[in-house]
This record gives C-alpha cells, structure tokens and sequence, in this order.
C-alpha cells in the first residue's frame, strides 16, 4: 500500500474512533444527569428513533452497557433479590448509578441494547431486517447510526446485563422479554455537529 493511502486509512480509523467516543461520552452524561436529576427517568438523548429503509417505525430506550470485563451484573442482581420493596431497590439503583458507574466511558461497549415485551411485533419486524438506522437527537446534538440488529440469547452476557438493569426500574418485568443489540457501523455513522 503506499504511504498516502495508508495515511488516508489511519485518518478515516482515526475519525470512526473519535465519533464512537464522542457518543458514548454524550451517552454517558446524559445517563449520568437521568441518575442524578430527574431519578432515573430516560432523557432524550437515551431514546432513538428507529429508522428502516427511511420510514421511522419506533421511538425506543437504549442502554449501553458495561465491557464485559467491566461488567456490573452481580451488583445488579444483588439489588433486585436483596429487597422485594420496588422503592428501596429504586433508591439503591439510582444510588449505585450515580456515584461512579458512568464516569469512564471506555468502559462501556458500544453494542447498544433495548428490552422488549415478549411478542412485540417490532423485534420480528427488526429480526427479520437485520438492520437499522437509530437516530439520536436533542436541540444541539444528532447522531445517525446505522446498525446491525441481533436477537440476544437469554445465555448471552449482555443479555443478563440488559435484563437485569431493567428490574432495577421495573419490578413487574413479563417472563419472555427480548433484547436486540444493536451494533453500529462507525464507518457511515453521522453527526452533527461532525466531532472530525
């Protein structure tokens, strides 16, 4: 390869990688106020618009999640089963979140997921695509990722993480929930404003 388009390579890794830390960063703030200010509740940047073949099907919650290695699992768990009292657990959750859990992004994998009821007609509609574009917008901030889209095995490590921060908010979960994650292709992704 020769020097220019090998340098051409670097710089076009350089602005993929510099537009997934721009946006985790943005996500983690945004979590970590939620946590902080409004107990919780998701904020506008935490919901994205599900686009496919140009037509916007949903507005849905994302989660991002802890590497594995990172992970934040057992705590969760623990905060579920130490308490029946959906108050108490909420306390302990928004506790827990607050403190250091979304200070370093880079902890955090930029698979997103989201949690779905069980027989929820988008998720076959989105399985059966196996893509999307989600849509992130609040007044000075849009991102545009296009994704691959997977139906998470209940076995599957980030399934668990999903699962169990949604019983941290919500005691009364239905059996056969469903987690897509959703991994973004750096490559096409956009924002504005362009971070590079």
């Amino acid at each position: 390869m020769a020097e220019r388009e090998r340098g051409e390579v670097f710089r076009h890794q350089t602005a993929q990688a510099v537009l997934c830390d721009q946006f985790m960063r943005w996500q983690c703030r945004a979590r970590q106020n939620a946590v902080r200010m409004q107990g919780g509740r998701p904020s506008a940047p935490m919901r994205a618009r599900v686009i496919v073949d140009n037509v916007a099907l949903a507005e849905i919650t994302i989660l991002i999640n802890k590497r594995e290695r990172y992970s934040a699992t057992p705590e969760f768990q623990h905060m579920v089963r130490r308490t029946p009292d959906p108050s108490a657990r909420l306390d302990s959750a928004l506790q827990f979140l607050a403190a250091e859990y979304f200070q370093n992004s880079n902890e955090f994998s930029d698979q997103l997921t989201t949690l779905f009821g069980p027989g929820v007609l988008l998720v076959e509609r989105l399985v059966d695509v196996g893509s999307c574009t989600l849509e992130f917008a609040q007044p000075r901030q849009f991102y545009g990722l296009p994704c691959e889209i997977e139906n998470l095995s209940v076995r599957d490590p980030t399934f668990q993480a999903t699962y169990w921060h949604n019983r941290l908010f919500n005691p009364s979960m239905p059996m056969g929930v469903q987690v897509l994650a959703f991994r973004p292709d750096w490559s096409l992704a956009r924002a504005s404003p362009s971070p590079v």
